[in-house]
């Protein structure tokens, strides 16, 4: 299984989150313990992103939130970078 990393950057981002959107409290902590289970699993809909955040990968909290992360396969660990709406975490 592996090891989730908060970064001190994310865990203000996800504070913050979390603050602005309290009704997708429980929503965020199970989409963490699922990404911890299982990176794979379909309902956290995970992929790669592309141009200048290429080295990154998303997943989904519902339709509209999702975090953005970094995943070092090789040491099995996954680090968490953003967490936000899709404008939030992709700057668009």
């Amino acid at each position: 299984m592996p090891k989730i990393l908060f970064t001190q950057s994310y865990e203000k981002r996800a504070k913050k989150f979390i603050k602005k959107h309290p009704e997708l409290s429980s929503q965020y902590e199970k989409t963490l313990k699922i990404l911890e289970i299982n990176p794979s699993h379909p309902s956290l809909r995970l992929h790669k992103l592309e141009g200048k955040l290429s080295d990154l990968y998303s997943v989904s909290i519902n339709i509209s939130y999702r975090i953005s992360l970094e995943f070092y396969i090789a040491d099995d660990e996954i680090i968490l970078i953003s967490v936000g709406s899709h404008n939030e975490v992709y700057g668009h």
